[in-house]
């Protein structure tokens, strides 16, 4: 029987996994992905690139402060701008904003369905108005995979519908039947296709169903007969977070990941709170990425083991202690007061630092689970920190 090292070495997918640690209490474990722009550790965060940028940080601090293993870039907005020729022109995402470690480009698809009332969806597509101009474009399994060849990121997705969190199981059924058969062209696609620029790209299938536990099922029995089709892969799990309580979201993770082969890396797609992330970790997800620590960072919430602080707040007036005197070389550098004065100024510096804390943060919080799954008491830890991480300061 071939195995799927030597199916990965045979058609020269160069992305592998190696499952490294398990904690004896739970399914949380530590693994380390390759590919070809280098390794990552895992569990891991992903920071949120959409256009090709993280939001408000350099890449120099992405390396050296956040210490970011692999970033995210969006098909959606790529393919709107700059566009598809410039990409090709400037020999892909990697070459063009000069990132030289691992990129993961989502497929596009859950932008496409947030556009309610400017995109009509069918079996062979999805027809959508750009949000920048309001111009006509048509999303197909193919063309998505072949946008994402140009991008070249080095882990794709497939395309796929992400349906409201609220829907009927009739609409949820219906979806997961046509995000299925989307599947089926995209891995058809992917298979016939090369990459463009001198290095291995994987493609990650995505598991939907809504909240309900027959059809998240049936989709993690369908994508692990397919997963042989694709050698060295992973799985996402997509639709969660987008408003079911958060028990529920939990409840799905251990159905799918149930299934879901073992050796093979689980990414839950656009999760989440520092909290759902080590309750995920618990459930054996290996692979996150949420907007997040930017996004709160710009509006002045930091993100801490002790707590949340808001840095608006008069408390922190005349706090002249570090930002986080455990973080990265900013948070020790400055202080609580100067970062309250920067918002109340509305300087733009106060929103870089903020991102910067935040992501260092995640990448923190994520490295210490692993340190602990290999230790053996990642339970015992995650107990002892989890009911801090959401309390206010």
């Amino acid at each position: 029987m071939t195995t799927v090292k030597q199916y990965c070495a045979a058609r020269k997918r160069s992305m592998t996994f190696e499952l490294q640690h398990t904690d004896p209490y739970s399914d949380a474990r530590s693994g380390l992905i390759t590919t070809d722009h280098g390794q990552i550790k895992t569990p891991i965060f992903m920071p949120v690139g959409t256009v090709g940028s993280v939001k408000g940080v350099h890449f120099s601090e992405l390396r050296q402060q956040v210490q970011a293993q692999i970033i995210l870039g969006n098909t959606y907005h790529l393919y709107l701008s700059p566009g598809l020729e410039l990409l090709r022109k400037a020999g892909g995402l990697h070459r063009f904003n000069t990132w030289d470690r691992p990129i993961l480009t989502d497929s596009g698809g859950f932008q496409v369905f947030s556009l309610t009332g400017i995109r009509k969806l069918r079996r062979e597509g999805c027809e959508f108005r750009s949000h920048i101009d309001g111009s006509k474009h048509f999303f197909t399994p193919e063309n998505v995979i072949d946008t994402q060849r140009i991008i070249g990121a080095d882990i794709m997705m497939a395309f796929d519908e992400c349906p409201p969190g609220q829907s009927d199981w009739h609409y949820a059924k219906k979806s997961l039947e046509l995000t299925q058969h989307w599947l089926e062209r995209c891995i058809k696609q992917f298979n016939t296709t090369e990459p463009l620029y001198g290095y291995q790209q994987s493609l990650f299938p995505i598991v939907q169903g809504c909240t309900f536990k027959d059809l998240r099922t049936e989709a993690a029995k369908h994508i692990t007969d397919l997963l042989p089709q694709l050698g060295c892969t992973g799985v996402a799990i997509g639709g969660l977070a987008v408003g079911e309580p958060t028990e529920v979201m939990y409840e799905m993770i251990e159905v799918v990941n149930a299934i879901l082969p073992k050796d093979r890396p689980r990414y839950l797609m656009g999760v989440g709170t520092p909290q759902n992330i080590l309750e995920a970790i618990e459930r054996g997800v290996d692979m996150f990425d949420c907007v997040m620590p930017t996004r709160n960072g710009r509006n002045a919430m930091l993100f801490t083991y002790q707590g949340t602080m808001n840095m608006r707040n008069k408390k922190w007036e005349d706090d002249f202690s570090p930002i986080d005197p455990d973080g990265c070389d900013i948070d020790r550098i400055h202080t609580k007061a100067y970062l309250h004065h920067l918002f109340k100024a509305q300087e733009l510096l106060a929103m870089q630092i903020a991102s910067i804390h935040n992501l260092a943060f995640y990448l923190r919080l994520v490295g210490d689970a692993r340190k602990h799954i290999e230790q053996g008491d990642f339970t015992q830890w995650k107990a002892s920190v989890i009911s801090d991480l959401g309390r206010r300061i």
